[in-house]
């Protein structure tokens, strides 16, 4: 009940979802980029933990290295299943999967609009580019963003409340 059906008007997807306060926010930060002659469309949102399965199995089954290998190659740009902030409903991912649409073209617009606007929305980037205070975790995700007023109560309530025993279900 703490979610709501994303309209076709801000995402390609039939099925997106998010928290209503996420939601609202995300339509006022719309309603100013389309003023500002920029386009932002949803291509991922919440994602539950089967879908978070499908995606973690599916490059399991792609990846040609093995064991811890294969999970740490992973894990430079996917979560592992119970462990990804898509399942709060605050994330989301906007335009394009790829960072190399972000550097350049109108790709690079909605980039530079998004890193000048979206705070003032509530939004942020979790996954920066590694720098001298950031050398490890998730490489950048330049389309991937996240609603910090929620966000960052339910990562300070997940490390209390999932252990690693509860990260299981899936391959490797």
């Amino acid at each position: 009940s703490d979610f709501d059906d994303v309209s076709s008007r801000y995402t390609n997807r039939s099925d997106a979802y998010l928290r209503e306060e996420v939601y609202d926010a995300l339509k006022d930060m719309w309603d100013a980029a389309e003023d500002d002659g920029i386009e932002l469309v949803i291509v991922s949102a919440t994602r539950n933990y089967e879908d978070q399965v499908r995606i973690w199995n599916g490059k399991w089954n792609r990846f040609e290295s093995e064991g811890i290998d294969k999970a740490r190659e992973i894990l430079q740009y996917s979560s592992m299943p119970g462990t990804s902030r898509h399942h709060w409903g605050t994330d989301f991912d906007l335009n394009a999967l790829n960072n190399e649409y972000f550097e350049a073209g109108p790709g690079l617009q909605v980039y530079k609009w998004l890193k000048a606007n979206a705070h003032k929305y509530g939004f942020f980037q979790p996954y920066t580019g590694y720098n001298a205070f950031r050398d490890a975790g998730y490489r950048e995700e330049k389309w991937h963003w996240s609603y910090f007023p929620l966000a960052s109560r339910f990562s300070r309530a997940y490390n209390h409340l999932v252990s690693y025993e509860d990260i299981t279900g899936f391959n490797g």
